[in-house]
């Protein structure tokens, strides 16, 4: 919806391909979309931090590519998380962010663009609309000898991102993608031996984030300002038609580790033990 938004606000015509919130956008209905359009692009998110869903790109990559359209994808949640292979999968641009699974400050929005989609930027026949954001500037900006001068570099963010991928280079790419399903799994086991059901589709989980059914008569809120003032840990809840029907708890980067699974877990049972004991009917003397 948010990328939807912001093109309809640059004067891009959009056409919403929806599913269901916890499943995947089916490549049938992205097909459909392009068959019965021209649509020069085509966006999604990689890891939809809403529901728990990671979708599959490499299928819709294909398809998108067979109409001559870009695709585009958001990696925020995704990248240092979980397996993204940008060129194999064909991703014509791909943006992400530092402070999620990269464990950096937030400020920095780290993008790669194919040389096909740099093309189509190059020979755009009118300027791109923001000046700070265009593209074309910046690479003329980072190639060329007699270069305009374009922005101040937030240097101490660029900093604080070579020591996260440090970090991320030391442990392994793939080792981090392994560490994070093996907790991701953890986490989810120990949720289900508490009888909590997890909302999004078993075989689309993102291992960033994991979205749980709040269960029936239990406050959202109470339970979250429980584990915020008595634990010191912060989840949160669900969003637009969500809303206080799932928990969503994060697991990126550094804090993807068997010691803040633990914490979590034991904190929300005994939270959810508190909410029991408000209930009328456990109040009741013998």
């Amino acid at each position: 919806e948010r990328m939807s938004e912001m093109a309809q606000r640059y004067g891009g015509k959009v056409i919403e391909v929806r599913a269901p919130w916890g499943r995947v956008i089916e490549k049938e209905a992205v097909e459909d979309a392009l068959a019965n359009s021209k649509a020069k692009a085509v966006a999604i998110v990689h890891a939809e931090t809403s529901t728990g869903i990671l979708q599959p790109l490499k299928e819709i990559s294909r398809i998108v590519h067979e109409y001559g359209a870009l695709l585009i994808v958001d990696a925020v949640t995704s990248l240092g998380g979980c397996e993204l292979d940008v060129d194999g999968w064909g991703i014509d641009i791909c943006y992400s962010a530092s402070q999620k699974c990269l464990s950096c400050p937030p400020g920095l929005a780290p993008i790669t663009v194919s040389e096909r989609a740099m093309n189509i930027i190059r020979n755009r026949r009118t300027k791109v609309r923001s000046w700070y954001l265009d593209l074309s500037t910046m690479e003329k900006y980072w190639l060329e000898s007699n270069r305009v001068y374009h922005h101040t570099a937030p240097i101490l963010l660029i900093y604080a991102l070579r020591e996260g991928l440090r970090l991320l280079y030391e442990e392994g790419l793939e080792n981090r993608w392994a560490r994070h399903e093996e907790n991701h799994r953890a986490l989810v086991k120990g949720l289900e031996e508490m009888g909590l059901e997890i909302f999004a589709d078993r075989n689309y989980m993102c291992p960033a984030i994991t979205a749980v059914n709040v269960p029936k008569g239990v406050s959202d809120e109470a339970v979250r300002r429980t584990l915020r003032e008595e634990y010191n840990i912060v989840i949160s809840g669900g969003l637009g038609e969500l809303k206080g029907r799932i928990w969503r708890i994060g697991l990126m980067g550094i804090n993807s580790n068997k010691k803040n699974i633990l914490l979590v877990l034991e904190a929300l049972k005994n939270a959810l033990k508190k909410e029991e004991a408000k209930k009328p009917n456990n109040n009741k003397q013998p």
